[in-house]
């Protein structure tokens, strides 16, 4: 026979995360962790390859070479 597991929930673990985050940093240590966590915005796979497209093996081989001229 096999033992029934008791799994958390994604929302009880952040629940319980978020209770011992307060409860050794405080509110506003709480408070300042979270917004080091925020989603942002944007497309950042398209826009990197926007600000890419300039960019080549050939070239990025010369500029790696120009700026250290002993390899």
């Amino acid at each position: 026979m096999s033992a029934i597991t008791n799994y958390q929930t994604d929302r009880e673990i952040q629940q319980q995360a978020f209770q011992v985050l307060h409860q050794s940093l405080g509110v506003v240590g709480l408070i300042r962790f979270m917004q080091q966590y925020e989603k942002g915005y944007g497309n950042y796979t398209l826009d990197r390859q926007e600000w890419q497209k300039a960019y080549t093996v050939d070239s990025l081989f010369d500029e790696i070479n120009a700026s250290n001229p002993t390899v």
